[in-house]
């Protein structure tokens, strides 16, 4: 157990959790999430008062104790499972993630996931996250998407990554080979809601994002302040066709939801390739693609999305780092097919 003195600042927020969240030191990294936790568990005092409200009021000068228990031992089992590493030091991990990996357990995918993977390659050295030792997933990639991802390996490291992901200032740039040609010229295009022109010939997807209304396991595009706000910018790579009917496109968050990318593009009616859940309204054509590349397209096993590239501040050390990763051998198979499609032009 470690006792922390927090002493509240001048002009505090006059809520006992937002007071901690601006006051706690930064090198004891507690989340507001770890803090609500601790309050409510009765581990503040100021003095011998117990302080287990969060909306308790607090002056300045007023000295918080905090009592932090050692971090536990996370309930989850260490699995020998081949990971792909592209980075590591003590602080933090980026692997490139396969696509059909779930990233952390929950019912129905109880093991095999990249946590179970992550505690056996770290064997026991992880000084705790949120209390627990246990790899800190700071953002996911879906099942059946390829890619980077970054997770740390200590509370300080998770705070600082997360908050760079809170406050949108990670880069994160996807692959990604859809229906059709999102093209800014066209008319119907930048009549859809929310799809506007951007710079450099990418369009901007801009909506609230939140659960379907009827199918709970999907997520739906939402105006007039409904949902969380979602961004993507979208700019054509390269197209595939006679005429073009499928392209590779860039995709950059600008913030990060669930399943952002695969509705944002469904929405601008663009689905992705192999999407079974939300690309699968546009139907390619095979005199268009030649029988190779139809074949290919159509007979894509996952949605055709790659997490490219990611950049963020090392959380500790304080240098700009980017990572690249390939496309993995499917999407590269794919291009390849596509690439071999009729050609429109001279």
């Amino acid at each position: 157990m470690t006792q922390l003195s927090v002493f509240i600042a001048a002009d505090p927020p006059p809520r006992l959790d937002k007071a901690l969240a601006r006051d706690v030191p930064e090198a004891a990294s507690l989340s507001r999430t770890r803090l609500a936790r601790l309050i409510a568990s009765g581990a503040v005092r100021r003095g011998d008062e117990v302080l287990d409200n969060p909306k308790a009021r607090v002056v300045e000068g007023d000295e918080i104790t905090i009592a932090v228990p050692e971090a536990q031992d996370y309930d989850v089992v260490a699995q020998d499972i081949a990971l792909d590493i592209v980075y590591e030091d003590e602080a933090l991990i980026v692997i490139n993630k396969p696509a059909g990996m779930v990233v952390h357990p929950a019912p129905g995918t109880p093991d095999g996931t990249l946590v179970n993977a992550l505690l056996h390659h770290f064997d026991g050295k992880l000084s705790g996250v949120g209390g627990e030792k246990r790899p800190g997933i700071v953002h996911r990639i879906d099942k059946d998407t390829s890619g980077l991802l970054v997770v740390a390996k200590s509370d300080m490291a998770h705070h600082g990554l997360a908050k760079q992901f809170e406050k949108h200032t990670a880069r994160r740039s996807y692959r990604a080979v859809v229906h059709g040609v999102p093209d800014r010229g066209d008319p119907r295009l930048l009549g859809t809601r929310g799809v506007s022109a951007g710079q450099g010939g990418e369009i901007v997807i801009t909506s609230g994002l939140a659960r379907h209304k009827t199918d709970r396991q999907k997520q739906a595009v939402f105006f007039d302040g409904q949902g969380r706000h979602a961004v993507t910018r979208a700019r054509v790579l390269e197209t595939f066709g006679a005429p073009p009917v499928v392209a590779l496109v860039e995709c950059r968050l600008e913030t990060g939801r669930t399943h952002q990318i695969r509705v944002h593009m469904a929405h601008a009616g663009h689905g992705l390739i192999g999407d079974q859940v939300y690309g699968g309204r546009r139907k390619l054509s095979p005199k268009a693609l030649g029988d190779t590349a139809y074949a290919a397209a159509t007979g894509f096993a996952r949605q055709a999305l790659h997490a490219a590239e990611l950049g963020f501040v090392h959380p500790e050390s304080g240098e700009e780092m980017l990572f690249e990763a390939a496309l993995p051998k499917d999407m590269e198979d794919l291009l390849v097919a596509l690439r071999a499609a009729p050609r429109s032009g001279p």
